[in-house]
Parts: structure tokens; sequence; C-alpha cells
């Protein structure tokens, strides 16, 4: 037990590119060790290379340095006011709508509101089927389509008949 520690601290004595070298050379071939012996030879390609650490020092003050800025309460406001959260309330005597633009005073959307928006995208999707058919294009898909319909019955005729044609004989 004692070599091992003896080699241990002769180890710990290298510096880092000799021992990623010693490890990655004792690790060669090991199969057990071969995650080891990849980070080795990782860190003994990079140790030497890596770029020296550049001192930069800040042109400006630091922020402690810095007198602190004085901020108006109102941020240029006529008045700071009270602070206002959660869902705002008519004042009293003015009635409530029961909801503005398709969203109840929660700001939930309204049944009317989304069944308006599903008709109004199903008859933007019909409308733009219909401009659709009408362009040379479109035209040019449904005469291909009347024409392998046409060719579909034919053929299915051809087999009927080739069908029956067989049972007489």
């Amino acid at each position: 037990m004692s070599d091992a520690r003896d080699l241990g601290s002769e180890l710990a004595g290298l510096p880092d590119a000799e021992l990623a070298a010693a490890v990655e050379q004792a690790t060669e071939g090991r199969a057990a060790l071969a995650a080891l012996h990849a980070v080795a030879a990782s860190v003994a390609a990079t140790v030497g290379h890596a770029p020296a650490v550049i001192d930069v020092t800040p042109d400006t003050e630091a922020e402690s340095e810095l007198p602190p800025v004085a901020l108006p309460d109102t941020f240029g406001q006529v008045e700071g006011g009270p602070v206002v959260t959660g869902v705002p309330v008519p004042p009293a005597g003015i009635p409530v709508a029961p909801g503005i633009g398709g969203y109840t005073n929660t700001g939930v959307p309204t049944f009317e509101s989304v069944r308006d928006k599903v008709e109004q995208r199903y008859g933007t999707a019909q409308g733009m089927g219909e401009l659709d058919r009408q362009t040379p294009v479109g035209r040019s898909v449904e005469e291909q389509w009347d024409a392998r319909e046409k060719a579909a019955r034919e053929r299915l005729e051809q087999i009927r008949k080739s069908v029956h044609g067989n049972d007489s004989d």
C-alpha cells in the first residue's frame, strides 16, 4: 500500500500537462478506463494551449462609486395617486356592461364571441376554396380529378363486362 501512496505523491507533484500525458498513457487500451483515457487525452491536448487570462479594468466607475440618482415618485405624472391592482371596477352608479369586445369583466371570452370567430374562420375557409377553384390551377386540378374519375368508371365497367362474360361461358 505504501507503493501506491508513493506513486500518488509523485503524480501529485507533476505539472498538469505531464500528469495528463501519464494518465493517458497508463489507460491506453484498457476498456474499463476508456472514459478516463478520453478525458486525459482531451486535457493533455488542451493544457498549455489555453489563452492567457487578460486582466481587464473597467474604464467607468463602479456602481458603488456613482452618486445615487433621485427619482421622483410620480415618474412625470401630475400626482402620485393610489396604486391600482387587480381588475378595474367602475364607480358606483355607472351601469356595468355584460362584457366589452366579447370578453366578460374577468377577461374570459364569451360563448358568442367564440362562436363568431369559428363561423368567421369557417366562412373564410369556404371562400378560399371557392376562389381556388376559379383560378386556372384550381380548374386544372378539378379537370384532372374528373378525368381520373371517368377513367376509373370506364375501367370498372370493363371489369364488370369481363366478369359477366366469363360467367356465361
